[in-house]
Protein backbone atom coordinates (compact mmCIF):
# COMPACT_ATOMS: atom_id res chain seq x y z
CA UNK A 1 0.00 0.00 0.00
CA UNK A 2 3.21 2.39 0.83
CA UNK A 3 4.55 1.97 -3.00
CA UNK A 4 0.68 2.25 -3.96
CA UNK A 5 0.44 5.74 -2.53
CA UNK A 6 3.88 6.30 -3.47
CA UNK A 7 3.40 5.95 -7.08
CA UNK A 8 0.09 7.59 -7.45
CA UNK A 9 1.79 10.87 -5.39
CA UNK A 10 4.55 10.56 -8.28
CA UNK A 11 1.91 10.23 -11.27
CA UNK A 12 -0.34 13.34 -10.28
CA UNK A 13 2.51 15.34 -8.75
CA UNK A 14 0.03 16.71 -6.73
CA UNK A 15 0.52 18.19 -2.59
CA UNK A 16 -0.62 15.48 -0.40
CA UNK A 17 -1.25 15.25 3.68
CA UNK A 18 -1.17 11.52 4.31
CA UNK A 19 -1.69 11.63 8.56
CA UNK A 20 -0.35 8.27 9.91
CA UNK A 21 0.90 6.92 13.58
CA UNK A 22 3.69 4.83 11.90
CA UNK A 23 6.85 6.19 11.45
CA UNK A 24 8.07 3.76 8.67
CA UNK A 25 4.99 4.76 6.27
CA UNK A 26 5.88 8.66 7.15
CA UNK A 27 9.55 7.77 6.24
CA UNK A 28 9.00 5.52 3.63
CA UNK A 29 6.09 7.91 2.07
CA UNK A 30 7.48 11.85 2.82
CA UNK A 31 9.39 14.70 1.21
CA UNK A 32 8.75 16.41 4.70
CA UNK A 33 6.93 15.04 7.81
CA UNK A 34 5.48 17.23 10.53
CA UNK A 35 5.97 15.23 13.75
CA UNK A 36 3.33 16.15 16.65
CA UNK A 37 2.49 15.01 20.15
CA UNK A 38 -0.38 16.62 22.00
CA UNK A 39 -1.62 18.59 19.15
CA UNK A 40 1.60 20.57 19.25
CA UNK A 41 3.91 20.48 16.50
CA UNK A 42 7.87 18.65 17.93
CA UNK A 43 9.27 18.95 14.59
CA UNK A 44 9.12 19.77 10.41
CA UNK A 45 11.95 18.13 8.40
CA UNK A 46 12.63 15.63 5.37
CA UNK A 47 12.48 12.41 7.31
CA UNK A 48 16.43 11.80 7.35
CA UNK A 49 16.85 14.93 8.54
CA UNK A 50 14.66 14.08 11.39
CA UNK A 51 16.13 10.77 11.78
CA UNK A 52 19.58 12.16 12.24
CA UNK A 53 18.81 15.55 14.10
CA UNK A 54 15.76 15.07 16.12
CA UNK A 55 15.19 17.96 18.17
CA UNK A 56 13.75 16.34 21.21
CA UNK A 57 13.74 12.82 22.32
CA UNK A 58 10.06 12.42 21.34
CA UNK A 59 11.17 12.77 18.01
CA UNK A 60 14.58 10.92 18.45
CA UNK A 61 12.57 7.76 19.91
CA UNK A 62 9.46 8.14 17.15
CA UNK A 63 11.79 7.84 13.99
CA UNK A 64 13.72 4.63 13.47
CA UNK A 65 13.10 1.18 14.39
CA UNK A 66 13.85 -0.24 16.39
CA UNK A 67 13.75 3.22 18.29
CA UNK A 68 16.76 4.98 19.43
CA UNK A 69 18.16 3.35 22.63
CA UNK A 70 18.12 5.70 25.85
CA UNK A 71 20.84 5.25 28.90
CA UNK A 72 20.91 7.29 31.80
CA UNK A 73 24.48 8.36 32.05
CA UNK A 74 26.25 10.88 34.43
CA UNK A 75 28.70 13.48 32.60
CA UNK A 76 31.98 13.73 34.27
CA UNK A 77 35.74 14.90 34.09
CA UNK A 78 37.95 12.08 34.37
CA UNK A 79 41.75 12.71 33.74
CA UNK A 80 40.82 16.17 31.75
CA UNK A 81 38.34 14.66 29.90
CA UNK A 82 34.78 14.54 29.73
CA UNK A 83 33.22 10.99 29.87
CA UNK A 84 29.54 9.68 30.25
CA UNK A 85 28.86 7.04 32.39
CA UNK A 86 27.46 4.24 34.03
CA UNK A 87 28.81 3.67 36.99
CA UNK A 88 30.54 0.48 37.81
CA UNK A 89 29.36 -0.71 34.11
CA UNK A 90 30.61 1.63 30.71
CA UNK A 91 32.30 4.76 29.79
CA UNK A 92 32.32 6.74 27.00
CA UNK A 93 33.74 9.63 25.30
CA UNK A 94 31.68 12.03 23.24
CA UNK A 95 33.22 13.22 19.58
CA UNK A 96 35.14 16.41 19.92
CA UNK A 97 32.88 18.16 18.22
CA UNK A 98 29.56 17.22 21.00
CA UNK A 99 32.24 17.44 23.37
CA UNK A 100 31.28 21.43 23.66
CA UNK A 101 27.86 21.23 24.08
CA UNK A 102 28.24 18.50 27.24
CA UNK A 103 30.64 20.85 29.50
CA UNK A 104 27.89 22.56 31.21
CA UNK A 105 26.23 19.64 32.13
CA UNK A 106 29.42 17.81 33.99
CA UNK A 107 27.57 16.44 37.22
CA UNK A 108 24.77 15.71 36.13
CA UNK A 109 22.52 13.25 34.50
CA UNK A 110 21.89 13.04 30.97
CA UNK A 111 20.30 11.15 28.56
CA UNK A 112 22.88 9.12 26.03
CA UNK A 113 20.92 8.60 22.75
CA UNK A 114 22.64 5.74 20.32
CA UNK A 115 20.76 3.53 17.50
CA UNK A 116 20.38 0.06 17.45
CA UNK A 117 22.34 0.31 14.23
CA UNK A 118 24.78 2.33 15.87
CA UNK A 119 25.82 0.02 18.08
CA UNK A 120 28.87 -2.07 16.84
CA UNK A 121 29.43 -5.66 17.94
CA UNK A 122 33.16 -6.37 18.89
CA UNK A 123 34.39 -10.08 19.51
CA UNK A 124 36.84 -8.07 22.11
CA UNK A 125 36.67 -5.76 24.32
CA UNK A 126 37.46 -2.13 22.86
CA UNK A 127 40.60 -0.06 24.18
CA UNK A 128 37.77 2.93 24.03
CA UNK A 129 34.34 3.32 24.64
CA UNK A 130 33.41 -0.16 25.06
CA UNK A 131 30.32 -1.16 26.55
CA UNK A 132 30.09 -4.73 27.58
CA UNK A 133 26.29 -5.89 27.82
CA UNK A 134 24.16 -8.84 28.72
CA UNK A 135 21.68 -10.56 26.24
CA UNK A 136 18.40 -10.95 27.23
CA UNK A 137 16.70 -11.78 23.73
CA UNK A 138 17.96 -13.02 20.58
CA UNK A 139 15.60 -12.12 17.30
CA UNK A 140 17.49 -13.49 14.30
CA UNK A 141 15.60 -11.68 11.12
CA UNK A 142 17.55 -13.17 8.33
CA UNK A 143 19.55 -10.83 7.44
CA UNK A 144 20.41 -8.84 10.38
CA UNK A 145 20.09 -9.75 13.96
CA UNK A 146 17.87 -7.73 16.81
CA UNK A 147 19.77 -8.25 20.06
CA UNK A 148 17.66 -7.26 23.03
CA UNK A 149 20.44 -6.25 26.07
CA UNK A 150 20.81 -4.86 29.59
CA UNK A 151 23.41 -2.86 30.84
CA UNK A 152 25.02 -3.82 34.67
CA UNK A 153 22.76 -1.61 35.96
CA UNK A 154 19.86 -3.05 34.08
CA UNK A 155 19.17 -0.21 31.34
CA UNK A 156 17.43 -2.05 28.62
CA UNK A 157 18.78 -1.53 25.01
CA UNK A 158 18.59 -2.83 21.49
CA UNK A 159 21.31 -3.65 19.06
CA UNK A 160 21.13 -3.97 15.15
CA UNK A 161 23.76 -6.45 13.98
CA UNK A 162 24.73 -8.63 10.78
CA UNK A 163 23.99 -12.55 11.16
CA UNK A 164 27.69 -13.42 11.16
CA UNK A 165 28.34 -14.61 14.76
CA UNK A 166 26.29 -17.05 16.97
CA UNK A 167 24.77 -14.91 20.02
CA UNK A 168 23.02 -16.86 23.29
CA UNK A 169 20.68 -15.20 25.90
CA UNK A 170 22.70 -14.88 29.15
CA UNK A 171 26.09 -14.00 27.39
CA UNK A 172 27.86 -10.74 27.91
CA UNK A 173 29.03 -9.22 24.99
CA UNK A 174 31.05 -5.85 23.73
CA UNK A 175 29.56 -3.61 21.85
CA UNK A 176 31.37 0.05 20.47
CA UNK A 177 28.61 3.12 20.22
CA UNK A 178 29.53 5.36 17.29
CA UNK A 179 29.90 8.44 18.67
CA UNK A 180 30.05 10.85 15.99
CA UNK A 181 25.71 9.26 15.76
CA UNK A 182 25.57 9.28 19.49
CA UNK A 183 22.29 11.99 20.81
CA UNK A 184 22.26 13.67 24.56
CA UNK A 185 18.64 15.08 25.86
CA UNK A 186 18.48 17.03 28.91
CA UNK A 187 17.27 14.97 31.64
CA UNK A 188 14.37 17.32 32.77
CA UNK A 189 13.30 19.23 29.53
CA UNK A 190 14.62 16.18 26.79
CA UNK A 191 15.52 18.50 24.62
CA UNK A 192 18.41 18.25 22.42
CA UNK A 193 21.52 19.14 23.90
CA UNK A 194 23.05 19.02 20.23
CA UNK A 195 20.07 21.81 19.09
CA UNK A 196 22.53 24.43 18.97
CA UNK A 197 25.08 21.99 16.56
CA UNK A 198 21.63 20.99 14.60
CA UNK A 199 20.25 24.22 13.36
CA UNK A 200 24.00 25.01 12.05
CA UNK A 201 24.00 21.81 9.73
CA UNK A 202 20.51 22.67 8.63
CA UNK A 203 21.25 25.92 7.15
Amino acid sequence: MRAEISGLHHRLNATMIYVTHDQVEAMTMANKIVVMKDGKVQQIGSPLYLYNHPVNKFVAGFIGSPPMNFLSVKVIEKNGSVVLTEEGSFEVKPTAEHLPYLKKYVGNEIFFGIRPEDMLFSEKPAAENNMSISITVVEPLGADIHLWLTTTKGQPLVARTEPTHSFKVGETINFVPRMDKARYFDRDTEVSILAELDAAAKK
